[in-house]
């Protein structure tokens, strides 16, 4: 039997990250808290108690990250540890949560760069980024978990877009960012499902 981290319903948590995502944009903390709750539950399978400890934190790592002047990356980079260190110890899994972690703010710090004018960094890059840490907390093939990232890639740039256009919720990239997170986590279920 699959563990739950490896069996979860994409639809579902596609369309619950799309509301942290907004909710992040819009520095709502706690319609982002309660919706990475969701995330967290139905993402990882977590006991009520364990989801509330990785949602929070996941919250404060997206916290400590989201200035942009004077963002704290250690200090995200350690809650995200803590993060994947709560999910090796409940699924046995094989990689260090420290490792883990430095992946995760890589494509964080890559995303933030690539939105910047002038920036040298590529979508390409973000994509590979974001592979890579899926292939390392998965133990699966980067080229199996390419889908998942491009996707998860495009939703990024939907919400830029989004972004830019002023956080409206009632524009229509919200629901295209939301598309494309479901179509990421549909992918990343195929790739993962089995592993």
């Amino acid at each position: 039997m699959n563990k739950p981290h490896r069996s979860f319903d994409p639809n579902r948590v596609g369309r619950l990250e799309a509301v942290t995502w907004v909710s992040y944009y819009r520095r709502e903390w706690v319609r982002f808290l309660r919706a990475a709750l969701l995330v967290t539950r139905h993402a990882f399978g977590l006991s009520w108690p364990e989801t509330l400890k990785a949602a929070w934190l996941v919250m404060r790592a997206n916290q400590f990250w989201a200035p942009q002047v004077d963002n704290d990356p250690d200090r995200a980079r350690r809650a995200m540890e803590r993060f994947y260190a709560l999910l090796r110890r409940k699924y046995d899994e094989r990689y260090d949560p420290h490792v883990a972690a430095t992946l995760e703010v890589d494509w964080w710090r890559i995303h933030r760069e690539h939105q910047r004018d002038g920036s040298p960094l590529t979508e390409e890059a973000l994509i590979e980024a974001l592979a890579k840490l899926y292939a390392y907390a998965y133990g699966v093939p980067e080229e199996s978990v390419r889908l998942a990232a491009e996707q998860r890639a495009l939703a990024m740039r939907l919400s830029d877009r989004w972004v830019n256009e002023g956080r409206d919720l009632d524009n229509p990239l919200v629901a295209d960012e939301r598309a494309a997170l479901v179509r990421s986590y549909a992918a990343l279920l195929a790739a993962v499902h089995v592993a």
